[in-house]
């Protein structure tokens, strides 16, 4: 089981290198629109709707891995009040949970507006490119981020050595 996590922990770096190779490509767009804005007065047309996708590939890239990693901004008012490694454990186990399974719910209704955008042919305004596609990747990775939840949540509960990090 061990060498499962092993492999799922490799598998979990490959968004984090592409997530930096999209933050790289928003910076040189970004740089390029501003040189091209200022020297030219020539700004990339499509630069604002590049923005928004690269954005939203970056976010949604990196959620399942930073949520499985447990590496999001958390707020620990509560933790004085867990001295007991037990309750810990059934604490971190109930907020796993819960977090997954409210995440369905907007999961299921960007799906939801990804099929209406697909329905109606929405494109976007430079490009064209349909708006169903980056619509159906939040809704995918929102739905891998529940299921990483959900399973972070049982092995916590049932297994939670598994979870322990490993110096390589």
């Amino acid at each position: 089981m061990k060498s499962a996590m092993n492999l799922f922990r490799r598998v979990a770096e490959l968004p984090v290198y592409l997530a930096s190779a999209v933050l790289f490509l928003l910076m040189t767009l970004t740089f390029a629109d501003v040189i091209m804005r200022s020297t030219f007065d020539a700004p990339i047309e499509a630069a604002t709707e590049l923005t928004r996708m690269f954005m939203a590939i970056m976010v949604f890239l990196i959620l399942p891995t930073i949520s499985g990693r447990q590496e999001h901004i958390v707020v620990d008012l509560t933790d004085p009040l867990f001295k007991n490694a037990w309750a810990v454990r059934i604490r971190d186990t109930l907020i796993d949970l819960a977090c997954g399974a409210m995440l369905l719910w907007p999961a299921s209704k960007v799906k939801d507006l990804a099929e209406r955008a697909r329905d109606y042919g929405d494109v976007t305004e430079y490009l064209a490119i349909p708006q169903f596609y980056i619509g159906w990747f939040i809704a995918i990775m929102t739905f891998l981020t529940a299921f990483v939840l959900l399973a972070r949540g049982l092995i916590t509960l049932i297994a939670p050595q598994l979870l322990e990090t490993q110096n390589d």
